[in-house]
């Protein structure tokens, strides 16, 4: 009996805790956020709308911005205010850039996983890893050190696809890109040959996992309410966040200290090794647990969306096989190949530099599916300042503003009433302002260069052409599930 009296007082209390909390989140929502004053965005609904609608939040919002291209949802501290149109966005990262950082809740939001990188912080420590990775994307060395990564990776999964393809077998090919892209990233930014896609390393594959369930649970943190009460008590998915950074920790302070090693007794190109240099002249503010909040943010940028975009450009391609065929006409002109080329490292030697600046059509067509399928789909920023916006809305001091590059992708004010057609003739930029991605070349050179390969050899479709396709929601924009495809050989590789 006292048992059950104990099991029920805990219950009980949960219950009051729980209630009391959202009582008083319920009164900081709606306390000061100038509701009807028709000068700041209009008010759409509360944060915990946006709670309810997390599993399909980017469509939600677009559906919104059809309407609202600016628009408001209430939070206990502050404002949140979404928008889709571009002269706000260009206000946010070029005009008035130095208004806008990414503030507490921002920076509290990623901490965990991605601690004090490039993506997740502002001021001095920005700017010094913005300067010093900028420079290396800028060297011949690693551009010609990528270029053969590239390559080599491209033709191993030409093996891989060949052997699914022979088969007549299914494959997951958004799993496969990511071991692949895993370890070009790996090899280019940190020297190691990690071995995901041959299988060779179980430590690399329980570190992918880990990451992912990691970049999950950080994104929920920005629709969930409760985020910090979950933390705090350790369930739900701040429970999985704890149990994924326990392992991404282990793996990359080992990569670390071996990295420190091998330091002095070879000449490094990779990128890590150039901080390791770097923190020795700075070792109290670089230590290791600095360098790896650099080695996870280089790896968001080199693994996720690099990718996250080709299993999404190869989705746009099965559905619309007549621009695949189109990309592959581009291909063999450009490299003066045929169908009946089955030498994959002779193919592939034949994609040099000056064939992939002649890519044109497929550079399109991957802006086209970014336009779409963008590998963040919405970013976030904190404004220092009252500012008033080009649409002529104001936002105070501490709102978050978040401009959604889903919904920009996807609006007939800004494409015209084709925004939804794949059209590979039009194509979206990569970022503006001061904070445009450094590495945007890295980036397409190496998906022209898997792209070039594998649509040489093999076309592609769906594995069941009536799946329903869709997103899920991570701080990159993964397709949920895996995208499921067939290979079938244009040649008897």
């Amino acid at each position: 009996m006292e048992i059950l009296t104990s099991m029920a007082i805990i219950v009980v209390t949960t219950i009051f805790i729980l209630l009391s909390f959202a009582l008083y989140l319920t009164i900081r929502i709606f306390t000061g956020k100038s509701r009807n004053d028709k000068r700041y965005t209009p008010v759409h609904a509360t944060i915990f709308d946006l709670f309810f609608h997390s599993h399909k939040l980017y469509d939600y919002e677009t559906e919104i911005a059809r309407t609202k291209p600016t628009f408001r949802f209430l939070s206990p501290g502050q404002s949140e205010i979404f928008t889709a149109d571009p002269r706000n966005v260009e206000h946010i990262l070029k005009t008035r850039f130095h208004n806008y950082s990414k503030g507490p809740v921002g920076t509290v939001n990623l901490a965990d996983l991605l601690g004090h990188g490039i993506f997740a912080v502002d001021g001095e420590k920005w700017k010094q890893q913005r300067k010093l990775v900028s420079f290396e994307f800028s060297t011949r060395v690693l551009r010609n050190f990528s270029y053969s990564v590239f390559r080599t990776s491209a033709s191993k999964l030409v093996g891989f696809i060949a052997e699914f393809a022979l088969s007549g077998k299914s494959f997951d090919f958004q799993d496969m890109l990511m071991k692949c892209t895993l370890d070009s990233i790996f090899k280019v930014g940190f020297g190691v040959e990690l071995g995901c896609l041959d299988g060779f390393s179980k430590e690399g594959e329980e570190f992918m996992k880990a990451f992912d369930e990691g970049n999950g649970a950080t994104s929920s943190r920005v629709t969930d309410p409760f985020w910090k009460l979950k933390c705090f008590l350790n369930i739900g998915s701040e429970s999985r966040l704890k149990k994924s950074i326990a392992i991404i920790d282990k793996f990359v302070y080992s990569l670390i200290t071996t990295k420190r090693k091998e330091l002095s007794k070879e000449q490094n190109t990779d990128i890590l090794s150039k901080f390791l240099l770097e923190s020795e002249k700075d070792p109290e503010n670089m230590n290791d647990k600095y360098l790896r909040d650099i080695i996870l943010n280089v790896m968001v940028a080199g693994k996720d969306t690099t990718a996250a975009s080709l299993s999404w450009f190869l989705y746009m391609l099965c559905k619309n096989p007549l621009v695949q065929e189109k990309i592959v006409q581009e291909i063999r002109d450009v490299t003066s190949s045929h169908e009946k080329t089955t030498d994959v490292n002779g193919f592939i030697e034949s994609v040099t530099e000056e064939a992939l600046a002649q890519m044109q059509y497929l550079h399109a067509a991957l802006s086209e599916t970014m336009r779409l399928y963008p590998p963040v789909p919405e970013h976030m920023r904190c404004a220092e300042n009252d500012d008033v916006l080009p649409d002529g809305h104001r936002v105070s001091k501490g709102d978050n503003i978040y401009y959604i590059s889903y919904a920009m992708g996807r609006m007939t004010y800004i494409w015209g009433q084709d925004a939804e057609e794949f059209k590979p003739e039009r194509w979206l930029k990569d970022g503006a302002g001061p904070r445009i991605c450094i590495g945007k070349d890295f980036a397409y050179r190496q998906m022209k260069i898997v792209s070039m390969a594998l649509l040489h050899f093999f076309r592609f479709k769906m594995a069941d052409e009536n799946s329903k396709v869709s997103y899920k929601k991570m701080l990159t924009l993964h397709v949920d599930g895996g995208l499921h495809l067939c290979a079938i050989p244009r040649t008897s590789t």
